[in-house]
């Protein structure tokens, strides 16, 4: 089973969150402490991160901008109850998902199943049976979803699982225009709910990302009211 690691100031969650998490088979290591949690996850990554925003010294979005300097460590944020700031910060910031405080049981282990899914495929060969996801090329993209490796004019991009299945939804078909729901689709599972803020984030940080590598990158185009097409 997957390695999770849950970082949060609050020992009560850490207790009732590890323990829900170990009784469904996952191997937890719980931090109290972020620092504490930044050196042993970046010798040690695991498969999947939990991380509470709000955490004294260091907070979450601190923590995951700097274990994301060595890697696409699928990550979600736990945020204050109605604090919408909190989970816009946290998208921004790379996370893949995100779950409101208090949070009932059934929600966080599909919220878990849903990012751990989607991580899987990642340089993994496909089973006995199963289709072999073929590489994509599209103008200056290439995208190799067995791999997980997106290049820009053969300039590497980072992308987290999220992010990745939302180009790549765009890119297989240039000049289709894809509505956020469809984004959605795409990229969760059909019982995890996200709004449209989230889809906009993911977006927002996906251009951020490939501007990094090419300034005058602008082949996800946004249709106002529509939703978002890629150019090629």
């Amino acid at each position: 089973m997957a390695n999770i690691a849950l970082v949060d100031d609050d020992k009560n969650i850490l207790a009732s969150v590890s323990m829900l998490l170990e009784q469904e088979g996952y191997h937890v290591r719980t931090f109290s402490d972020p620092a504490a949690a930044l050196t042993a996850l970046t010798t040690t990554p695991p498969d999947l991160a939990i991380l509470d925003i709000k955490m004294p010294r260091m907070d979450g979005l601190e923590l995951l901008r700097r274990l994301r300097q060595n890697g696409d460590l699928p990550v979600i944020f736990l945020t204050s109850k109605d604090e919408e700031i909190d989970e816009l910060m946290g998208l921004n910031a790379g996370a893949d998902d995100y779950i409101r405080k208090p949070f009932s049981q059934r929600l966080l282990l599909e919220r878990v199943r849903a990012v751990l899914r989607r991580a899987e495929g990642k340089g993994v060969p496909p089973a006995p049976g199963e289709v072999k996801k073929e590489a994509l090329v599209r103008g200056k993209l290439a995208l190799d979803p067995q791999r997980h490796e997106c290049t820009w004019d053969g300039k590497p991009v980072r992308l987290t699982v999220t992010e990745f299945l939302i180009l790549q939804a765009l890119a297989q078909r240039p000049g289709f225009v894809k509505s956020r729901d469809s984004l959605m689709d795409a990229a969760y599972d059909d019982q995890v709910y996200v709004d449209d803020r989230t889809i906009d984030s993911h977006i927002k940080r996906l251009r951020k990302k490939f501007k990094a590598v090419a300034d005058d990158f602008d082949a996800i185009e946004t249709l106002y009211g529509v939703g978002y097409r890629y150019k090629e």
